[in-house]
């Protein structure tokens, strides 16, 4: 995915808070053996672009004086109630080097699996984006999970999705996750019968006093 960025001269709070009123967001691009750099990008590109899931999850092609460098999106300041980004974070990628990176699961055929269709299970999705390490062009914008084979009794476990190649997971320790929990519903037990008639008896209320005589 591609966007187009430029580069500013001038830093500081009050000078970001000038360039937002233009309709730009100050940024920065980090990382590899060059310096750090400060950017500025149209705020509604940048806008519109973060609704993307591309935009969070696969290496960008950032264009500065019609160069492209390729960068990962790694933070975003958002304003606390304008719909406004305050702030926004790239970094390089070096194409030799392994990286972390968060991908998204997309999970489908839950419906169909025999779970849902013949037990009535409910299935619930534990992990919805998976941490990984791999090559820059390695990394997947999403990893396909498909659950039509899931069945009651039978979570299912990250060793058991096939991820993409060159794709390692990262599960600080856990060996291997449950990502999806198959959870079997309460069936309805009927009530007994002594219960069904005691709930039918309206309770025994006080009877009510006699009224004494008022005083003459």
């Amino acid at each position: 995915m591609k966007f187009v960025a430029f580069e500013r001269a001038k830093h500081g709070t009050g000078a970001s808070r000038r360039l937002r009123i233009t309709g730009r967001t100050p940024g920065i691009v980090y990382g590899g053996e060059k310096d750090p750099l400060l950017i500025e990008l149209d705020q509604n590109a940048l806008w519109y672009a973060l609704k993307k899931e591309a935009f969070h999850a696969s290496v960008l092609d950032m264009e500065i004086d019609k160069q492209e460098t390729k960068v990962l999106l790694r933070d975003v300041q958002y304003h606390p109630y304008k719909p406004m980004v305050m702030h926004v974070d790239f970094q390089r990628v070096d194409a030799k080097t392994k990286m972390h990176m968060k991908v998204p699961l997309h999970y489908s055929g839950q419906e169909n699996s025999p779970a849902v269709k013949v037990d009535s299970c409910l299935v619930n999705l534990l992990i919805m984006e998976l941490e990984v390490t791999c090559l820059p062009s390695d990394l997947p914008e999403f990893i396909a999970v498909d659950l039509s084979e899931l069945k009651k009794g039978m979570p299912l476990h990250l060793n058991d999705i096939k991820l993409p190649a060159g794709v390692t997971p990262v599960t600080h320790g856990k060996t291997n996750p449950v990502i999806v929990s198959v959870v079997a519903t309460v069936a309805e037990v009927e009530a007994p019968a002594d219960a069904v008639a005691a709930a039918g008896k309206k309770p025994e209320g006080k009877k009510p006093e006699a009224k004494k005589d008022a005083k003459k």
